[in-house]
């Protein structure tokens, strides 16, 4: 019994052993041509998804004449700055296995372009205490002059009475800034870089903290007061927005009310100005805007090193985006919501063109726009509508004006100041004056005889080679 099963697994052996054979010489005569499918067949069943990244496919290059770089191991001590340097001073050359070469990371750059004076973005006046204050977008500085001040002009520039700047202050690109009529405290917005509205003393002086900061969405700038109901309002251009706190809010406390949404007529707001007497709000707009998705969430949260967890950024719809007019929508003081404006000054007519901060002047029922690419400073009605012409311009080569975007008036002496970016100054006038008119002082923060770099937040920098000139947008 036991032989004959050992005779038939013989047989089977050797009858697997010439299948064995068989298949052989079947691949390599018979299957040459099929092995291209084959190999493709193999390798989709090895390619099974794997939720990791899998090697698919290895493909040779071509070969090539001429030198090849030497594969260098990861364990080798020589780094790449040895290797490169001793490949293009000798090839072939061994180095040295503990070789190493030190690189300065921190080497000066070759030229620097900037601009060493401060640039003036936003100003407020206090006239009992002839406190003026501008703040500095270009060199991070809060500066406080007296109102009285008046540049010589063979004179560099007008000293500060006191300068607030470093990084304690949790104020850098500063667009807005407001004076405590009471306190004299002042009050600073940041747009791009901090998410903090800064309250320093009448004393505070040098790197010091503030002595109140509140967290505000990003993009804020715009900033005005409300004494009579101790409210504070802010625009946030990013968000097309403006929103509503308590005047002593701080920290990560939410605002009052907000203004936002499609039908706000809100397009890149940046100034904004208060009139309690006809319970009106006024806003400036550049014009850009886009349109939100249905249902979407809050203003984002203002603090980035400690975000509000109840709060998110609204979301617009892609590809949404749009340009409008200049404009300056008017509101009811106490709006909120996805309001419409009461009125909007918008046209030809209107000269705007970059309308940056406003001030109301409520006895005469005037409203002072700084008008940054115009070079003017616009008056308008406060019940002007449409497409209407001002009623005063201060505009011309004698005014001293070059990109205004910050104003301010002083009711007691009958003067409205003007912040000019565009050449570090200060300028005032009488209230009334209108025209190619000479401003009745200047305070400068640079030499009269350089001109202003205009570099503010640059965002590139771009190479003309035909005219070997930079670009630099901001």
């Amino acid at each position: 019994m036991c032989r004959r099963l050992y005779g038939q697994a013989r047989k089977g052996w050797g009858a697997m052993l010439l299948l064995v054979v068989a298949g052989a010489a079947w691949i390599l005569f018979l299957g040459e041509a099929k092995q291209p499918e084959w190999r493709a067949a193999s390798q989709a069943a090895l390619r099974r998804p794997t939720g990791s990244p899998q090697l698919v496919s290895i493909e040779p290059l071509p070969m090539m004449d001429g030198e090849m770089c030497q594969w260098v191991p990861a364990s080798t001590s020589t780094n790449l700055a040895t290797t490169l340097q001793q490949s293009s001073a000798g090839r072939g050359a061994e180095p040295p296995k503990d070789a190493r070469v030190a690189v300065d990371v921190d080497r000066p750059p070759a030229r620097v372009i900037k601009d060493a004076y401060p640039t003036f973005s936003a100003i407020a006046v206090e006239p009992e205490s002839n406190m003026l204050v501008v703040t500095d977008e270009n060199l991070f500085q809060i500066l406080e002059y007296d109102r009285r001040d008046n540049t010589p002009p063979q004179a560099k520039m007008s000293e500060p009475k006191r300068i607030i700047a470093g990084t304690r202050t949790k104020a850098e690109m500063m667009c807005g800034v407001y004076i405590d009529p009471k306190t004299l405290d002042t009050y600073v917005v940041n747009n791009d870089t901090q998410n903090w509205m800064a309250v320093f003393s009448k004393d505070a002086q040098g790197n010091v903290e503030p002595d109140r900061f509140l967290a505000v969405p990003h993009g804020a700038f715009g900033i005005a007061a409300d004494e009579e109901r101790q409210e504070l309002f802010i625009t946030i251009q990013h968000n097309n927005a403006v929103v509503v706190y308590r005047k002593m809010a701080s920290g990560e406390e939410e605002p009052l009310r907000e203004i936002f949404g499609d039908d706000t007529g809100l397009e890149d707001p940046h100034g904004l100005a208060v009139d309690s007497k006809n319970n009106l709000l006024f806003v400036s707009n550049h014009g850009n805007g886009r349109y939100r998705e249905r249902g979407g969430g809050e203003l984002e949260a203002g603090h980035r090193e400690n975000p509000n967890p109840n709060r998110s950024t609204r979301q617009f719809l892609l590809g949404s985006g749009y340009f409008d007019p200049p404009s300056i929508t008017v509101y009811r003081r106490d709006a909120k919501g996805n309001v419409a404006p009461l009125r909007t000054i918008e046209g030809h007519k209107t000269r705007l063109n970059w309308p940056v901060h406003m001030a109301v002047d409520e006895e005469r029922g005037e409203l002072y726009v700084a008008n940054d690419m115009d070079n003017s400073i616009l008056v308008f009605r406060v019940n002007d509508h449409g497409d209407v012409a001002p009623t005063r311009m201060i505009r011309g080569p004698k005014t001293g004006l070059k990109n205004p975007a910050g104003i301010s008036l002083d009711l007691k002496n009958q003067e409205v100041w003007a912040a000019n970016m565009g050449n570090r100054s200060a300028t005032v006038y009488p209230m009334l004056a209108n025209g190619d008119v000479a401003p009745l002082r200047t305070i400068r923060g640079g030499p009269s005889d350089e001109p202003s770099l205009l570099i503010v937040n640059p965002g590139g920098v771009g190479y003309d080679t035909k005219r070997e000139e930079l670009l630099v947008p901001n």
